[in-house]
């Protein structure tokens, strides 16, 4: 029963290191660039529902991009990772409507960069904790 409950709060603060990761990123994007659009009546709400709908397509949808991608992803030695990432912004994108908008591509590639580069480190702080709680099998 001790592990299970391990595992729960291994799973709430993988969550919540993805919302932080990701809520940081778009603060520092939206502010800087205006290519990247979030509706303002409600800003809290809609970065919240912007990173829980991109944070749910990368534990659904990105396995199975990744996997089928991995051909190309090789012969380019990892540069159509962050491809992925964009597909993954238009596709919240287009689930939200006007309330999150993407125009710049060459922003979007940037911001997908920059996700991945959230995903690893994420990743790694995430491998420590389950290594300390001792749930971390090699």
């Amino acid at each position: 029963m001790e592990i299970k409950k391990k595992e729960t709060v291994i799973k709430i603060i993988d969550w919540l290191l993805y919302m932080l990761g990701y809520t940081l990123v778009f603060i520092l994007v939206t502010s800087f660039f205006t290519s990247i659009y979030i509706d303002s009546n409600h800003l809290f709400l809609w970065s919240f529902i912007i990173i829980l709908v991109i944070y749910v397509l990368n534990k659904t949808v990105k396995p199975i991009l990744v996997t089928l991608t991995i051909p190309i992803t090789g012969l380019t030695l990892g540069l159509f990772y962050p491809c992925i990432n964009v597909f993954i912004l238009k596709l919240a994108d287009w689930f939200l409507g006007s309330h999150f908008q993407t125009k710049n591509l060459c922003i979007i590639f940037f911001v997908a960069i920059l996700l991945s580069i959230t995903n690893f480190i994420m990743e790694e702080i995430l491998k420590k904790i389950i290594k300390r709680a001792k749930v971390w099998t090699k």
